[in-house]
């Protein structure tokens, strides 16, 4: 057997083995809800709910379907979660204190970061929306190794789940970026965790079994390349418009309590829709309405520059100015532009 196999052999092991450990920690500690058994927490463990905060944060007739439990079982457990975690009420300032625990992700570009309020921020969902060729991907792939650096160099030290709807992910992409910031080539893409959707179902269930394995595969980022892709081909005319919105506002709630719960950086990206008949304005809007619009935290959207630049327009945040940044694709990612540097 060759060294390169022996040593994959014996890492898988030692994953298996702090699985295995961090399995029994987690069914100890949902053990500690009152009304939860053995039998309740392996439920809610199987279902993917191996965090108490995440239980708080999720709806009790959810966690009912989702866990195959009562809801009357569900609605107590949901209760007694949101109470150990301090969820009920807060005054500003103690909310201010929790915001200190928000961490950010560097995209590669000092201006497209300065833009975000430092970067690409965990507890929330930032949307890249624009035309193609804008770099919406290339952002993506830079994040997915960005993410893996030590955070006083912008990164949360931990890996990331690209999920990927358009078949654009491309890990001959991440090794020139993965050299830019001094990584293992090797590494980083092993720490890249892809999974390609192929229908909205098939990516509604990636994100919902994701929630067993935040936690002990360390993942800090989930990035969904493109978010409505599949929405927009399954779901075609007026008629279907209400069952599409109503999935995808549900696929986005699932993201968002994911994002809050285990504190890390959620990122989509967006297709867009040309309407001829605007006069005013920018003819240009993305895709999903306003169910997507008020699901995302952060909204930017991009536009072609000359050359390789790209303009990022800040369109929402909740305490950031609307705003514009230049930056530049290279072979290295996401990059400030020669001009802003």
């Amino acid at each position: 057997m060759s060294t390169t196999k022996l040593q994959s052999r014996q890492e898988n092991k030692a994953i298996m083995e702090r699985e295995k450990e961090w399995r029994h920690k987690v069914i100890q500690e949902l053990s500690t809800l009152p009304g939860i058994g053995r039998s309740i927490a392996l439920k809610l463990f199987d279902a993917g709910y191996t965090s108490i905060r995440l239980i708080a944060v999720t709806s009790p007739r959810i966690l009912a379907e989702e866990a195959n439990i009562g809801e009357k079982t569900a609605e107590k457990i949901v209760s007694a979660a949101r109470e150990m975690m301090g969820l009920e009420f807060a005054t500003a300032r103690e909310f201010l204190s929790r915001r200190k625990d928000v961490k950010h992700i560097t995209t590669g570009s000092f201006s497209l970061d300065e833009l975000l309020g430092g970067g690409v921020e965990t507890q929330g969902i930032t949307e890249f929306y624009g035309e193609y060729r804008t770099g919406k991907t290339q952002i993506c792939h830079t994040l997915a190794v960005t993410v893996q650096l030590q955070p006083e160099k912008g990164g949360l030290n931990a890996r990331a789940l690209y999920i990927d709807t358009e078949g654009t992910f491309r890990p001959e992409r991440i090794i020139p970026i993965a050299k830019r910031f001094d990584l293992d080539p090797d590494k980083v893409l092993e720490n890249i965790i892809v999974a390609r959707a192929f229908s909205t179902d098939h990516q509604i269930e990636i994100v919902r079994k994701i929630k067993k394995y935040i936690q002990p595969r360390n993942i800090g980022l989930i990035v969904v390349d493109s978010l409505t892709n599949h929405f927009r081909a399954e779901y075609v005319g007026i008629d279907t418009l209400a069952v599409r919105q109503q999935k995808l506002n549900i696929h986005l709630h699932d993201l968002q309590r994911i994002a809050f719960a285990f504190n890390i950086a959620v990122v989509v990206t967006n297709q867009v829709v040309t309407n001829p008949a605007t006069f005013y304005g920018s003819p240009i809007s993305a895709i999903g309405g306003n169910i997507l619009a008020h699901n995302v935290t952060t909204r930017v959207s991009l536009r072609k520059g000359k050359g390789t630049k790209r303009i990022a327009k800040l369109e929402d945040s909740p305490y950031l100015p609307e705003s514009e940044a230049v930056f530049e694709i290279s072979d290295e990612g996401i990059k400030d532009s020669e001009l802003e540097e």
